[in-house]
């Protein structure tokens, strides 16, 4: 028995009607995406959706996205990014985004095979992120009540360097340091999922895999120098997917919802289409 979780980020969902920048559909990038994941020969049986999940925080943002989730089947788990409002969140989705006592969106949930564990590292009216003291207290309890199972944390700001410097300004300032010692604790800890950062990046931290994911939207360009100028792309959206098995390893892949040929079966003679392409 395994179980299969989706997750997505970034989706930057406004007002219907409304684009990103003036120019990004990111509500049609999204249903391209849901598209995708309907027609996986397996679905996923649960959902993390890692942050900014819209635009600008409005109450008109997030009824467009309940509408436009609405074709996904499955439990939806939710945290806030830096482009959410934590309480419009909570209202729009009372039971995939709840408060827990300090007004933060931080729960964990038994997902029957592992247990998910959400952080909430929202700074309000300010693009940083920030784990502070209660936050990471909550943590805290919330690993020592499940000692003898996988874990996987989800957050949005990643607590590591990427190397996108005008992404690293505005990653998680406060916390990080005290988030690596309190993991490294907690070895059950097999996955942390990140966002923000529109890009699949990976990096060891505090004993265990930490990642970003693909947007469903607009991509953040690969600028790695130090004078990088902050750009987007229309790089092809992605999600992840990540399997549980009964061993209790956890496997992620990352998938695409950019239009592509095939599936081909593995042949002596190739497909028609590639025969064409190479013409």
């Amino acid at each position: 028995m395994s179980t299969l979780l989706l997750q997505l980020t970034d989706l930057h969902i406004l007002a219907s009607g409304e684009l990103a920048y003036g120019q990004i559909d990111t509500a049609g990038l999204l249903r391209q995406t849901i598209q995708a994941i309907q027609a996986l020969e397996r679905r996923p049986d649960v959902a993390v959706v890692t942050g900014d999940l819209v635009d600008n925080g409005s109450a008109a943002a997030y009824a467009h996205l309940r509408e436009l989730l609405a074709p996904l089947d499955m439990p939806l788990y939710m945290l806030p990014g830096n482009h959410d409002d934590r309480l419009q969140l909570h209202r729009a989705f009372p039971e995939g985004a709840p408060l827990n006592a300090d007004g933060f969106v931080q729960y964990s949930v038994d997902l029957g095979t592992v247990q998910l564990i959400v952080l909430d590292t929202l700074v309000p009216y300010a693009s940083h992120g920030a784990l502070c003291a209660q936050r990471l207290s909550w943590l805290s309890s919330a690993l020592d009540a499940c000692r003898d199972r996988p874990v996987v944390v989800a957050m949005h700001h990643p607590p590591f360097i990427t190397g996108i410097d005008h992404m690293d300004k505005i990653g998680l300032l406060e916390g990080a340091a005290e988030l690596d010692a309190l993991l490294r604790r907690h070895p059950q800890v097999q996955r942390l999922l990140c966002g923000h950062m529109h890009r699949s990046i990976q990096c060891l931290f505090g004993g265990t895999l930490a990642s970003t994911l693909s947007s469903t939207a607009h991509q953040v360009a690969m600028g790695l120098s130090p004078d990088a100028e902050p750009q987007w792309t229309l790089e092809p959206p992605g999600f992840g997917l990540h399997m549980i098995n009964a061993l209790g390893q956890i496997v992620s892949h990352q998938g695409t919802s950019a239009p592509y040929a095939g599936p081909f079966p593995f042949a002596s003679e190739p497909p028609a289409i590639l025969l064409q392409a190479t013409a």
